[in-house]
């Protein structure tokens, strides 16, 4: 379980030692050239935590309404923030999507079940100060996908607002919490069973609703094996739920560069 849960173990192209340096240091510069070349709005606080703070890429016509991707980072919920994470923005900006890089509280300070809420509530935040905003699509990567798959398990009553979510991309994402529990990764997130059970999609998929959104679970070809199987099983239990979905495994990318490359406006997942 150790190895396959460790992503940087999988990659052929770096060692598992410079990979995750490698893809700190290609995401913040990604970042840093679009918060140089688009308009933003920077450190937008949806809530009163020193992490509960969003960056927004604005498209360059504001005149009209206009689609949000709200990106949710990974970092096996303990590293990685929104600081890291608008590099995505500018192929998007381009086509007049607006981008949204949401922070929220990492581990140890930040427990399972406040992520997931702070997520939840950063989409509240957007839907009632941007009223222009023309339909959310998610995208999550590692654990940024689970917690944008928990997302697509809310009870909005709660909150009074029902975002308006058209898609999703999930992207080498965990769905089920269970067998980190049994990993390194859990030291610093100190999940209990019930903690893991609550907030696994996987246990918590919602019937879809007839409007439900456009869900794709992508997969890179070096995730490991346990990557493979469980974005299989979740998008297989979304399809049980009458959800629509699409799975799909990119070719010639591992863990890392497979949300990398988002930065190219002729890859793939940023044309999708």
């Amino acid at each position: 379980l150790e190895d396959h849960y460790s992503p940087s173990r999988w990659s052929p192209r770096l060692d598992r030692d410079t990979i995750i340096d490698a893809h700190l240091a290609v995401t913040a510069a990604g970042t840093e050239r679009a918060r140089a070349s688009v308009r933003t709005l920077l450190h937008v606080p949806y809530g009163n935590g020193d992490r509960e703070k969003l960056d927004i890429y604005f498209p360059t016509d504001l005149s009209e309404t206009f689609p949000v991707l709200v990106y949710i980072h990974g970092g096996y919920w303990q590293c990685l923030s929104k600081d890291d994470s608008g590099f995505a923005a500018p192929p998007l900006v381009s086509q007049g999507v607006a981008v949204v890089a949401v922070g929220y509280d990492i581990a140890p300070e930040g427990h399972m079940d406040a992520m997931v809420l702070q997520v939840r509530r950063s989409l509240v935040f957007l839907v009632q100060h941007y009223p222009r905003i023309r339909g959310i699509y998610l995208c999550g990567h590692s654990a940024g996908a689970h917690l944008a798959a928990m997302v697509l398990s809310t009870d909005w009553t709660e909150f009074q607002v029902v975002p308006d979510i058209k898609g999703a991309v999930l992207v080498s994402g965990v769905y089920d919490l269970e067998p980190i529990l049994h990993t390194y990764v859990n030291d610093a997130l100190n999940m209990s069973r019930e903690v893991a059970q609550r907030n696994s999609p996987m246990r918590n998929v919602p019937t879809a609703v007839p409007a439900a959104c456009e869900v794709l679970v992508a997969v890179a070809q070096h995730d490991s094996p346990e990557f493979h199987r469980q974005s299989q099983e979740y998008s297989q239990a979304l399809r049980a739920a009458g959800w629509s979905v699409s799975l799909l495994d990119l070719a010639g990318v591992d863990h890392f560069d497979v949300i990398e490359k988002l930065s190219e406006d002729s890859y793939i997942l940023t044309q999708v």
